[in-house]
């Protein structure tokens, strides 16, 4: 194994750094939108011109195989910001709004507004995607970013690191690497909004924290999500999806399955299923296969061997484990309880407890009973089960028939609920977290109505009254009134009067 390439910043350094970038982003360099161009396409181009490195990296810190890398890291970051260079400018010009009859003559709008310094705290799991997107987002709203890569990636952290000031302006972008001191130190200061992956426990110390300056955060989370697989579903390819999305990364990605609940009728199917599927992804010795990765730390290796010695005569299929090597085969456990070991907290690696039922109703009260999971999954051909499982539950994302796909969809928001996180990105939404969304009223200096100055009166109350239960009546009203009546009366009119024939067409 090679050492460590990881250089901890200085904690006395850190002051100044946070001090550079509020300073750079007060010069207003960050606004424009070509400013903001020109960082999304040097992201793109340290993807692209940095793949194999990437690879290289994650192999190391992961064990990651070279097709997830360039599927779930790469290839994600770049479709990510390529969508939000395609509609950019268009994010970026003000909105406009109605303006209630009470405050005209007047127009109103909504500017897009940057935020600031932002402050982006990628997690171990998926070092190069869950960098990049944030970043993404950050340059698109026109911020600065200071990055805390995880310390349990050094060799991918370190390579983000160096290559960072090569893509993107350097005086924009400022990389803090370490652990707990480093960490405590930064969240210290006094950030204009905090994007945090991570675990709960975490994500709680970085809430503290950004409390402390009333810093707006997105926490993105976890927590143990469901899968509910119905005796009417497809069993093979429930077993084939299930089994890819726990086997993923390892099972380390916060949207994986976490446990099932299979229909007792098709439980021993389901089973058999998950068994073929192992061996058909990874062949018969799971631990050669180029195809599945490891886990991050020989500490998170210890804790998932925890689990499954406290399961250890219920395994179905594999409980082997190297800690040396920090591999953990593929492992289904059965006759799985709610209060068993594997249920207490996210397992977070290739471990998949299987719970049974009968009554539908006994697995909505379950997930109800739970922490509001990051993601449920939920396999059957019926609407009816779909609907009453999806409506009657509570989760940041579903997937029917599938998982974790609903991340895939960069038009969809992607975020937690209660336990699981609060906040969304991806495409616009992205955007949108980063933005300070500023009301801005232009009001005339004409008619300015006296009744609303001292001395009050009764009478001028009347009157206020009146105006305030027009609330349908507003600029709005007035363009389309002018542009759907008075506009195509003035120009049948013309029409008329110079014997000529005119079209005009409105678009509803």
């Amino acid at each position: 194994m090679e050492s460590s390439p990881l250089v901890h910043t200085k904690i006395e350094d850190i002051p100044r750094t946070v001090d550079r970038l509020r300073a750079y982003f007060n010069q207003s360099t960050t606004r424009p939108y070509e400013w903001r161009k020109r960082q999304l396409q040097g992201l793109l181009r340290l993807l692209e011109e940095n793949e194999v490195a990437f690879a290289n990296t994650l192999r190391l810190d992961l064990g990651k195989p070279t097709f997830e890398t360039c599927v779930t890291e790469v290839a994600s970051s770049q479709n990510e910001i390529r969508v939000i260079l395609h509609n950019l400018r268009n994010w970026m010009n003000p909105t406009s709004a109605p303006t209630p009859l009470a405050l005209l003559p007047g127009s109103s709008e909504v500017a897009k507004e940057p935020y600031g310094l932002v402050l982006v705290m990628a997690p171990f799991n998926y070092p190069v995607m869950l960098t990049a997107i944030p970043l993404a987002g950050a340059f698109s709203a026109g911020n600065v970013c200071l990055l805390k890569p995880s310390e349990l990636t050094p060799f991918t952290s370190a390579l983000f690191q160096k290559l960072l000031p090569q893509y993107v302006d350097p005086e924009a972008v400022s990389v803090v690497q370490g652990s707990v001191a480093e960490t405590t130190e930064l969240l210290k200061h006094k950030f204009d909004y905090i994007f945090f992956t991570g675990s709960e426990l975490v994500g709680k110390v970085v809430l503290r924290a950004a409390a402390e300056h009333l810093t707006p955060c997105t926490l993105e989370l976890g927590g143990k999500s469901p899968v509910v697989v119905h005796e009417d579903a497809d069993i093979p390819l429930a077993a084939r999806r299930i089994m890819w999305g726990k086997c993923l990364n390892s099972g380390q990605s916060c949207i994986a399955p976490d446990y099932v609940y299979v229909h007792s009728k098709v439980k021993k199917a389901f089973l058999e299923s998950c068994t073929q599927q192992i061996e058909a992804f990874f062949g018969k010795n799971v631990e050669s296969s180029p195809d599945f990765g490891r886990i991050v730390s020989k500490r998170h290796t210890e804790r998932l061997l925890r689990i499954i010695e406290a399961h250890k005569s219920d395994v179905v299929v594999g409980g082997r484990a190297d800690l040396a090597k920090r591999f953990v085969h593929p492992t289904v456990i059965t006759n799985v309880k709610p209060d068993s070991v594997v249920m207490q907290e996210e397992i977070f690696g290739p471990i998949l407890p299987v719970l049974e039922y009968t009554d539908l109703h006994q697995v909505i009260n379950f997930i109800n009973s739970r922490a509001k999971p990051l993601a449920l999954y939920v396999f059957s051909n019926s609407k009816e089960v779909q609907d009453a499982i999806v409506q009657c539950t509570s989760s940041g994302g579903v997937t029917i028939n599938d998982v974790m796909m609903h991340f895939v969809n960069g038009d969809l928001p992607f975020g937690g609920v209660g336990p699981s996180g609060y906040g969304a990105y991806h495409g616009e939404y992205s955007f949108n977290m980063f933005t300070h969304q500023k009301p801005i009223l232009h009001k005339s200096r004409f008619l300015d109505a006296p009744m609303r100055y001292p001395p009050y009166s009764a009478s001028n109350l009347k009157i206020f009254r009146w105006v305030a239960s027009i609330y349908r009546v507003n600029s709005h009203s007035f363009n389309r009134l002018f542009k759907y009546i008075l506009l195509p009366g003035l120009v049948a009119v013309l029409a008329k009067k110079f014997g000529v024939g005119i079209t005009y067409t409105s678009k509803f």
